[in-house]
């Protein structure tokens, strides 16, 4: 679960709206990340405090099995060679239970755990949740994007609204650089 921040930015109101403007985050580059936790595939929780002294990626998406996101982690399964070399972990993160994370994980082999946030918690923190439009219709949803957190869990960098094809290539790049 999320720790609970000295001061709360997200207030009921603000959480229910998901307003397409942007919002005051907890989460600012250059600031320490909030601790938080989250159920893992493979039978374990994430904790961000157990995760420092290396950088990470945490990569927000909308739904496992659908084209986008399958290609996103695709692409970081192709590439996670590159950041083991760099030692830098990565997780996906989205709203799905962990029995669909587990499937969805198996199904396309992917050597990293997916992260389960389904009361959105965590989601909030990053404020990665927002209207959007499908078939017409506004719905809540993830929009894809993407963190860097140094090893001493300071939000190093940010990518919001990402488009797939050579994401994770300029993500590999960044990470390289720290």
């Amino acid at each position: 679960m999320l720790a609970t921040p000295s001061k709360t930015v997200f207030t009921e109101g603000v959480a229910e709206t998901c307003s397409e403007e942007a919002s005051e985050t907890l989460v600012t580059p250059g600031k320490p990340v909030p601790d938080f936790s989250l159920p893992s595939t493979g039978g374990t929780t994430f904790k961000l405090a157990g995760a420092r002294g290396a950088p990470l990626v945490l990569y927000f998406y909308p739904k496992d099995n659908t084209p986008g996101c399958t290609q996103q982690g695709s692409d970081f399964r192709d590439h996670h060679a590159g950041f083991v070399k760099a030692k830098c972990a990565v997780y996906g993160v989205s709203r799905d239970s962990l029995k669909s994370h587990e499937g969805f994980k198996a199904k396309m082999k992917f050597p990293f755990e997916l992260l389960s946030d389904e009361d959105e918690q965590v989601c909030k923190l990053f404020d990665v949740i927002k209207l959007k439009n499908m078939y017409g219709r506004k719905v809540r949803g993830i929009v894809r994007s993407t963190f860097v957190v140094d090893e001493k869990g300071v939000l190093a960098r940010e990518w919001r609204g990402v488009k797939v094809p050579g994401h994770v290539q300029e993500v590999l790049s960044f990470v390289k650089a720290l």
